[in-house]
């Protein structure tokens, strides 16, 4: 059986635990704990260490999914959490562009050290003022090769186009190596 590690990130409160909770297999490790800072303005729970969560694929193969801390205090995390990772899914809150410029230093940290292949999820595209994905690829300043998706974190079917679609980009990479 394979395992494919592949690490979920972004800003805080761009939906990377409901992500992992919506598709997991099994009950999702978490740790959770209390928003004391600014963030407890936006939700009363923040992630500080990680989330873990499984999900089988096909019979010789399970996804690995870690989710790391949206927080910049707790950034130190995302170096642990991408050690070994196959892929990445970059999650941004498409309702909320005061978090774009995080987005974009988290898109700059992983791919600045790392080759691996990423996604770009464009959560919350179930609400009236979300950006829509091509508006977010001139926001986030990226090229037209990168994968902008639609994706509703809480939504099952959704969660797993998004990793669908990260495998191929990690098949395509693995065939032009």
């Amino acid at each position: 059986m394979q395992t494919v590690k592949m690490v979920v990130t972004g800003a805080v409160n761009a939906g990377k635990t409901e992500f992992i909770r919506s598709i997991s297999d099994i009950e999702v490790v978490s740790t959770e704990r209390r928003a004391t800072d600014d963030t407890r303005m936006i939700k009363h729970e923040t992630t500080v260490a990680m989330d873990f969560g499984r999900i089988a694929i096909a019979d010789d193969l399970v996804l690995h999914l870690f989710g790391t801390p949206g927080q910049k205090r707790f950034d130190f995390m995302w170096e642990i959490l991408s050690e070994g990772m196959l892929g990445l899914i970059i999650l941004v809150d498409s309702t909320r562009p005061e978090t774009f410029r995080e987005t974009n230093r988290i898109i700059d940290f992983f791919v600045s050290f790392r080759e691996t292949p990423f996604v770009i999820a464009a959560n919350k595209q179930d609400r009236p003022n979300a950006w829509a994905p091509d508006e977010l690829r001139l926001a986030l300043r990226q090229p037209a090769h990168v994968k902008i998706l639609p994706c509703v974190a809480s939504d099952r079917a959704s969660v797993k186009n998004i990793l669908l679609e990260l495998l191929y980009v990690i098949q395509e990479n693995s065939e032009e190596a």
